[in-house]
C-alpha cells in the first residue's frame, strides 16, 4: 500500500531502526540511536504527525531479559528519542503463535487503535521483513530501511526502500506525485 498524502502517524520498529540493535538488550546504558534518528523524528514532530515504536522483544519470553528490563530499555529510548505517542511490545518468543508478534499485524493495529487512527492512515518504518509484512497485513504502508541484517530478497519485496530513516521520513513527508 502506498501513502497518498503524509500519515497521521509513524510506528518504527526499534532494534535496528531507530537504536542500534544490541540482541537482547535489557540495559539502558548500552542504548544508541542510529545516525540521523534524532532528526528524522524531530521532522515528523515538526509536522504535528505522532510516532510510536512497535517492537518483538522475544527475550522476555526466551527468559534472557525481564519485562522489567525491556521497559526500562524503552525508557531510555525515550529520553533519547521521544516522546512517542504509543509503545507496543511483543514479549513472545516466535512459536507462541500470539496476534502481535511481527510479521502478524497485531501490534500496528493496537498503535493505530491507540492513536484513533484508521491502519491505512499509519506508516510503519522498520530494517527488516517481518516489519513490513505486519504493516501490510494490518493495511498500513511501509518503507523499508535495510541494516546489514536485511536479507536481500526483503529488499527486493518491499514496496518502498530508502538507504536511512532521513529518507524514509522524507518519502512520507512527500507529496504524492513526487514520490
Amino acid at each position: 500500500m502506498i501513502v497518498q498524502r503524509a500519515p497521521d502517524a509513524v510506528l518504527f520498529d526499534r532494534d535496528g531502526t531507530l537504536v542500534v540493535d544490541v540482541p537482547y538488550n535489557g540495559d539502558p546504558a548500552l542504548v544508541r540511536p542510529v545516525p540521523g534518528a534524532r532528526e528524522a523524528l524531530d521532522l515528523l514532530r515538526a509536522a504535528r504527525i505522532p510516532t510510536g515504536v512497535v517492537t518483538n522483544q522475544s527475550g522476555i519470553a526466551r527468559g534472557l531479559i525481564s519485562a522489567e528490563q525491556a521497559a526500562a530499555v524503552n525508557r531510555r529510548i525515550d529520553e533519547l528519542l521521544g516522546p512517542f505517542a504509543v509503545w507496543q511490545v511483543c514479549p513472545h518468543g516466535p512459536d507462541d503463535g500470539c496476534a502481535c508478534r511481527k510479521p502478524r499485524p497485531g501490534m500496528v493495529l493496537a498503535a493505530a487503535r491507540h492513536l484513533g487512527l484508521a491502519p491505512g492512515r499509519v506508516a510503519v518504518v522498520g530494517d527488516i521483513g517481518a516489519d513490513v509484512e505486519a504493516a501490510a497485513a494490518a493495511g498500513a504502508a511501509a518503507v523499508l530501511v535495510p541494516t546489514a541484517v536485511t536479507r536481500p530478497e526483503e529488499v527486493a519485496a518491499a514496496p518502498v526502500v530508502r538507504a536511512d530513516l532521513m529518507g524514509a521520513v522524507q518519502h512520507l513527508l512527500e507529496p504524492v506525485g513526487a514520490r
